[in-house]
């Protein structure tokens, strides 16, 4: 097999949230980040013919990318064998237990409080200006009448901050903090749910990929509280 552009797209991405990657036979990717706090599935054309571990993702993803023509991907035991004309690697899977590898079980929000569609155009701008004012966390705040994603810093009343209006409220009041750290996603438009209970879920509305995302509770406002 060959791995498509829109394959390492998503492979890239699922580096900056683990290292450490199960790829799980057929056409479905996952990780889980070291801290549990993000979890990423996509699916994807290609397939995958066997299950296997990859301790470096960015590495696996160096060697790929060292070849002029894109090389042809083959499994044995021990080993993932890049090949392109005369040139081949043999590239060391890992043990199982030497990553996090992300849970079989989905992750289903158990109650839908917040939800908004986040344009690509927001997204882009709000990741770009958290990371010229150095804001570690991203809030979804409501005043009743309209909803803001806030880049700011928790811990600092004096630090830069940015808002952005995305939709209008719902009558309820609250705050919803993210860590910026935690927000890796692909650019796209989302459609965004969130559960007071813990958990934001952000569905890519062209691509086949999703993310779960859990929120600050401490720092977070939720109604009645």
């Amino acid at each position: 097999m060959k791995l498509s552009n829109e394959t390492l797209n998503v492979l890239k991405n699922f580096a900056t949230i683990n290292e450490g990657m199960q790829f799980k036979q057929g056409k479905k990717l996952k990780t889980i980040s070291q801290t549990k706090a993000v979890m990423a599935e996509a699916s994807i054309a290609d397939e995958f013919p066997e299950t296997f571990c990859v301790y470096d993702l960015n590495q696996f993803l160096s060697v790929n990318s060292l070849f002029k023509d894109k090389p042809e991907l083959k499994f044995d035991d021990a080993d993932i064998v890049f090949q392109s004309g005369r040139n081949k690697i043999k590239y060391r899977k890992c043990a199982e237990g030497m990553i996090l590898k992300a849970p079989d079980k989905d992750i289903k929000l158990s109650s839908v409080d917040v939800s908004f569609t986040l344009s690509e155009e927001d997204y882009n701008n709000i990741m770009k200006v958290a990371s010229v004012l150095s804001s570690p966390h991203i809030a979804i705040v409501s005043d009743g009448e309209k909803v803001d994603v806030v880049t700011f810093d928790a811990g600092n009343d004096s630090a830069h901050t940015n808002s952005i209006e995305i939709c209008n409220g719902t009558g309820t009041n609250y705050k919803i903090v993210f860590k910026t750290d935690n927000i890796k996603l692909i650019p796209g438009s989302y459609e965004v749910t969130i559960s007071f209970k813990g958990i934001g879920h952000f569905k890519n509305t062209k691509d086949d990929i999703e993310y779960w995302i859990a929120f600050e509770a401490k720092e977070s406002q939720k109604p009645g509280v």
